[in-house]
């Protein structure tokens, strides 16, 4: 499926170069979740709310889910918005009805969970029949093996996030089907080796002039993904587009 979605979580002073084409992947967002003006959207693991601020110019009101209390801090102090509300809980356990929302999206969230079937299971259920989901999780097969980079930087207690799981696309789509989601559109993000992504990130935030030497290194990539399509399916991040079938009758 030739669906793309560019997602990125970068805070205000991390945006790299990446982000060129942020206008781009607003419109991709919009068009695989069909947005509409009266929707109540859940970002389940919203970190420090970028992108959460981006989805409310597109509907009626968004939540975003961090499970860390500062995190939100940070992300009603950088990106508040009126439809905007950030709360802090835990994915494998949402504190929200049965159908509160119209689309969810989670993006870097279920390859942390300790029971990630059960973590679906949720968002499938605060779902409202014949809505549509987003889930990114990490390419297990990413040509620049950034799962074995996480590993390495794991076991030397450098990975900033905690237990990181890798999946196939076919493992992605069946951890979906399971819980009773129709894939829509299958497709990645972020063709790029993960510890360039990674540097270009902390040069932003902790060292701008090294930022110039990063984002040289970056361009060609940012050029594969707009020129050379056949490359995003790549990505080191998964991203399938879901349904989840209306009730009969």
């Amino acid at each position: 499926m030739r669906n793309h979605l560019l997602l990125t979580r970068i805070s205000r002073a991390g945006r790299s170069i990446l982000t060129l084409n942020r206008d781009r992947e607003y419109a991709a967002l919009k068009r695989m979740l069909e947005l509409k003006p009266t929707d109540t959207v859940l970002d389940a693991g919203c970190g420090d709310g970028f992108w959460t601020s981006r989805i409310a110019k597109y509907c009626g009101h968004v939540t975003g889910l961090e499970p860390d209390q500062r995190t939100i801090g940070v992300a009603q102090a950088l990106y508040s918005r009126s439809n905007v509300t950030y709360m802090c809980g835990v994915g494998e356990s949402l504190p929200f009805g049965n159908g509160a929302f119209d689309k969810v999206l989670s993006v870097s969230c279920l390859e942390h969970f300790a029971d990630p079937q059960h973590g679906i299971a949720e968002m499938a259920r605060v779902l409202k029949p014949g809505g549509r989901a987003i889930v990114g999780v990490p390419n297990r097969h990413d040509p620049f093996l950034r799962p074995l980079l996480a590993t390495v930087l794991q076991a030397l207690g450098l990975y900033a996030y905690g237990y990181e799981r890798s999946y196939s696309r076919r493992a992605l789509r069946a951890v979906l089907q399971r819980a009773g989601f129709t894939v829509v559109a299958e497709t990645a993000i972020l063709f790029i080796p993960g510890w360039l992504r990674m540097l270009d990130l902390a040069c932003h935030s902790w060292c701008r002039p090294l930022a110039a030497v990063t984002g040289a290194l970056v361009r060609p990539f940012v050029f594969l993904d707009r020129y050379v399509p056949a490359v995003r399916r790549h990505g080191y991040l998964l991203a399938t587009v879901v349904m989840k079938p209306a009730r009969r009758g």
